[in-house]
């Protein structure tokens, strides 16, 4: 018998047994409704009090009747419902239940595709580093693994717009698309950039020839285990090597090679960047980081620079002396638009490029923020809340920095007037909008080339 069979049929002989014991009371002993109806609940319960009234021997016995009959309706009634929740703690329908109404409620979290050994070593550094994180993983053995762990899962098949919307990928900061399988990375690469358009997406892949596929799906970066083992062995064989030939031939062969230590500093304008902009910002590969006193070795692509760190940067190319460092300063570029959502794509396109990006909301806000920053180009939308983005242009050729900074215009507008207008109040760039959101960033970066 089901559980939940059982518990009607418990709930069913409750209520018998008051409604007998109401009505032998009231019969048998004369009692009132509601002296009947307290009489038969505190004998069934056994809960020990007196007889609201002296018994007869009939009504004795009926109590003797009714507390045999009562309790053991009662006593299965109990039974029923400790099997109904020890069975639905071990259903896994239940477990998966639950877990999603948890996974619902994170925000700004990762999503890790895959379980395997490397999504296992992501999963822990998350948890270590106290960052929330969900697992999509559709393996039974490694789901229990998960659950052993307390770690936050969703059963089921990364690719799936289903599942994926079940991670939260809509709030979600950060995917990383670790299956065992090239074809299986691509398509949850897909799918996750057209669900969460300003999503960060990192993926694996076991074969060289996978990569340019995966990057054009979406990916804002590829990892290959086996590529990255292979490089980190390299070096160290090299740095090795050099270091020998330092000691018998001079410092000029050990000194080409070794690692450099930078200084995160407000010149440097390097905070606020994520590991993989800034790789190419310093012409290198940071490897570690030291901030408080701790070292975070090869640390993830999406971890961000913050002020006062000291960056371990791999190979070859010093960064220490302050030509070096003028020459990293990344070029500054203001972004002016009214939509939250570009903002943020195009934050994360042009970090990716190598760019400091500072966004604004509306027209005023951006033409002070440039007035401050002294940007080395400007991208202002067309149509903005307060003024249009030509009166923000026209101001600006009208300031004290007059020509000294490239002007492009964002626009959905395509008509030549529109053209011809920007152009005569200085704008260097007219950009049309379009499905490609690259074209922007290629764009400002050819103009500035």
């Amino acid at each position: 018998m089901e559980s939940r069979n059982r518990i009607r049929l418990a709930i069913l002989l409750l209520i018998f047994f008051l409604g007998v014991g109401t009505v032998g009371y009231v019969i048998i002993e004369g009692y009132p409704l509601l002296d009947a109806v307290y009489m038969t609940v505190i004998t069934i319960a056994t809960v020990g009090f007196g007889e609201i009234h002296p018994l007869s021997q009939a009504g004795r016995l009926f109590t003797i009747f009714l507390i045999l009959s009562g309790v053991g309706s009662l006593g299965f009634a109990i039974q029923a419902l400790t099997e109904m929740m020890l069975e639905r703690a071990s259903n896994p329908k239940f477990k998966k239940k639950a877990m999603e109404k948890k996974v619902a409620k994170l925000k700004g979290h990762y999503i890790i595709c895959g379980y395997g050994r490397v999504g296992a070593a992501a999963a822990e550094h998350f948890e270590k580093a106290g960052a929330p994180f969900v697992v999509i993983e559709a393996a039974e053995d490694l789901l229990k693994e998960l659950h052993e762990l307390g770690f936050n899962y969703i059963d089921g098949d990364a690719t799936r717009e289903e599942i994926l919307g079940k991670a939260g990928i809509k709030k979600a900061s950060a995917l990383l698309a670790l299956l065992d399988s090239d074809p299986h990375n691509l398509f949850t690469v897909l799918t996750a950039r057209e669900m969460n358009p300003t999503l960060h997406i990192i993926a694996r892949t076991q074969q060289a020839s996978s990569e340019s596929r995966i990057l054009r799906a979406g990916a804002d970066s590829i990892i290959s285990p086996y590529s990255s083992a292979g490089r980190r062995v390299a070096d160290r064989i090299l740095a090795r090597t050099a270091a020998t030939q330092g000691r018998k031939g001079g410092d000029a062969a050990a000194g080409g090679m070794q690692h450099r230590w930078f200084e995160v500093t407000e010149k440097s304008e390097l905070a606020g960047h994520a590991v993989e902009a800034a790789n190419s910002i310093v012409g290198g590969g940071i490897i570690g980081i030291r901030r408080g006193g701790k070292d975070i070795l090869i640390p993830p692509p999406e971890a961000e620079i913050h002020l006062g760190d000291a960056l371990l940067v791999s190979p070859f190319q010093s960064v220490n002396d302050e030509d070096s460092q003028a020459n990293l300063q990344p070029m500054k570029i203001v972004l002016i638009d009214d939509n939250p959502v570009i903002r943020r794509l195009y934050t994360r396109l042009f970090q990716k490029a190598g760019f400091n990006i500072i966004t604004a909301s509306t027209g005023r806000e951006g033409y002070e923020l440039i007035l401050k920053e002294r940007p080395d180009a400007a991208v202002i939308d067309f149509k903005l809340p307060d003024i249009s983005g030509l009166e923000v242009c026209r101001q600006i050729r009208a300031s004290e920095l007059g020509g000294t900074i490239k002007l492009f215009l964002f626009t959905a507008d395509e008509e030549e007037e529109t053209r011809k207008q920007a152009m005569d109040v200085g704008v260097d760039e007219v950009v049309v909008k379009s499905p490609e959101a690259g074209e922007i960033v290629a764009t400002v970066k050819n103009g500035l080339s």
